[in-house]
């Protein structure tokens, strides 16, 4: 549950800190006090996208932290997914600056908001009044009736996918194959042509290596032989390096008895002397191996020329030209025995799609399993939110064996929820008949027995009681105290049946100060919560009568909630 949210220069809020009860908490106060910027606040935590409007005016930067306790298996797994340690309360963070720059921290960890999204999804499930729009969406509808059935669906939907791919991996191969017999047959004179030409290239791994390095050698060899001659020259010619080493080691040997390190110089020097000359006479053979064919030089040009344009055609490189020839040789052969590797590949095709379409029967069997329990319990939490003659079913599309090619992940065929709100009037699509008050309330019912499934521990609800009021407010705060027995409620109300009933309240109020506008949050106990209950009632806060009024929804609310617990 969210224990606790901080909130720092997000719209009009300078700071504000709410501590929230485990069970109901309801946020009111006047139209455009800022109820729905607390409601923006923790989207914004949670990961939703944000813009430079959230910062208060004169700031450069927002945050939001929140407190959550007991977050639950499901999260710890996560985090240790994640490598992050989790403790008894899960800390998230959030900071926004005018530079557009976000910055989550979980735990004190820095992570990414798509990790954020993943753990908040089990934490929180928001309810705003976009979500009106995402029910009607039949594709949602299927979601959320697959979110009731639960492992069985979600087994289900990890055996189609698997068969899925398969599917698309045969109807690869059998692509591969071409189209008619005509086709196959150009594309094996294709592919024969493309193979002699590169056997007939008879590519070698460093033979153009090899290549470039004999031409390099033919372009230069003027100067290559200009250069060993000079070294032939200043090591042999007389007076050169050689006759100088050998002249230095004889003026040393006259000596070198005298002392070992004469001798050993001298002996250096005969071996410098060996060295110079051998130098001079591996220069010397360089240079006469460097008397190149001419015919050799062309030859070598036109070898260079064949590779280039082998490599041009197969891939930029000997090594991918080969590659390329290996997968021609692999297409050629399946090509040469193309009638009975497609009839092969036709006859596993059939098999496959039967399995398939026995797949998507076991799901929809399944999801009409799991709707007809649901339905039926949402029907009956409808009469307890004063609709007396609800209808609700789930439509579900046909399809056949034919329908296969068309099978996602998700199955085939459709799901539709139908509602009728009145007695004698037909189930109708929701879009078409279900107005503000009775959406409210049907979205209501559709929650509670979600929380039966999904395990997250806190619901938020923006304006959930829109278009209903009098018993039907009544018997709605009622519900959410129900619920709220086993999963926080945080909700923003105007009516005062439904504040009555909350554990905790806050009021909402802007305030001027030194020119400037803030938002003001503040826990309301005693009086002064009976004074708000009185505002939302619509009376006179000073009227003896509006307080006894209010007075009287909160006594009532506290033994309705004791009455729950006995």
């Amino acid at each position: 549950m969210l224990q606790r949210l901080s909130i720092r220069n997000v719209a009009l809020i300078e700071n504000a800190e709410l501590e929230f009860s485990e069970r109901l908490n309801v946020l009111s106060g006047e139209t455009g006090a800022g109820k729905s910027v607390i409601l923006d606040a923790i989207d914004f935590v949670l990961g939703a996208k944000a813009d430079r409007s959230m910062i208060r005016s004169g700031e450069t930067e927002c945050s939001v932290r929140a407190e959550f306790y007991d977050a639950g298996a499901r999260v710890r797994t996560l985090l240790d997914e994640f490598d992050i340690e989790a403790d008894e309360t899960l800390i998230l963070s959030r900071k926004f600056t005018a530079e557009g720059k976000s910055t989550f921290r979980l735990n004190g960890c820095a992570v990414t908001a798509a990790m954020v999204r993943r753990v908040t999804a089990l934490l929180v499930d928001v309810h705003g009044q976009s979500e009106h729009f995402f029910l009607l969406k039949e594709s949602n509808q299927l979601r959320l009736l697959d979110d009731v059935a639960g492992e069985v669906v979600r087994n289900c939907k990890e055996r189609l996918s698997g068969l899925l791919s398969e599917r698309r991996a045969l109807l690869s191969d059998r692509e591969k194959l071409g189209g008619d017999e005509g086709e196959r047959e150009r594309r094996m004179d294709i592919l024969k042509f493309q193979i002699d030409e590169i056997e007939r290239a008879q590519l070698k791994e460093g033979e153009e290596e090899t290549l470039l390095a004999f031409r390099d050698r033919y372009r230069n060899a003027e100067r290559i032989l200009d250069a060993l001659g000079a070294v032939r020259n200043f090591l042999r010619e007389d007076g050169g390096s050689a006759d100088t080493l050998r002249g230095a080691a004889r003026s040393l040997s006259a000596i070198a008895r005298l002392d070992e390190r004469y001798a050993a110089l001298s002996d250096r020097l005969e071996n410098a002397a060996a060295e110079a000359e051998d130098i001079a006479d591996t220069a010397e053979s360089l240079a006469d191996e460097l008397d190149i064919d001419e015919r050799e030089a062309e030859r070598v040009e036109a070898r260079l020329d064949e590779l280039r344009s082998v490599k041009k055609k197969y891939g930029g490189s000997v090594a991918e030209a080969l590659a390329f020839y290996s997968r021609a040789q692999a297409e050629y052969e399946m090509l040469s025995d193309s009638e009975a590797r497609f009839e092969q590949l036709g006859a596993q095709l059939e098999r496959l799609d039967d399995e398939i379409y026995t797949v998507c029967r076991e799901l929809t069997s399944v999801r009409k399993n799991a709707a007809e329990g649901f339905t039926a319990r949402v029907v009956a939490e409808l009469r307890t939110l004063n609709i007396a003659s609800p209808q609700f079913e789930i439509e579900f599309g046909d399809y056949t064996r034919e329908d296969v090619p068309h099978a996602t992940s998700d199955g085939l065929g459709s799901v539709r929820f139908l509602f009728s709100a009145n007695a004698g009037e037909p189930l109708k699509e929701l879009g078409k008949i279900i107005s503000g008050g009775e959406m409210s309330r049907f979205m209501l019912a559709i929650k509670t027995q979600l929380s039966a499934v999904n395990a997250i521990g806190t619901y938020i609800f923006d304006e959930i009681d829109a278009g209903i009021g009098g018993k039907t407010a009544r018997v709605v705060g009622e519900k959410f105290c129900k619920i709220a027995r086993h999963i926080q409620i945080i909700a923003v109300s105007h009516l005062a049946q439904i504040a009555a009933c909350a554990d905790r309240e806050f009021y909402i109020e802007k305030r001027e100060t030194g020119g400037r506008t803030f938002t003001v949050i503040r826990p309301l106990e005693d009086d002064a919560r009976v004074g708000e209950i009185a505002r939302l009632i619509g009376g006179d806060t000073n009227s003896e009568t509006a307080l006894r009024h209010a007075r009287e929804l909160l006594e009532n609310a506290a033994a309705y909630k004791k009455s729950l617990s006995q």
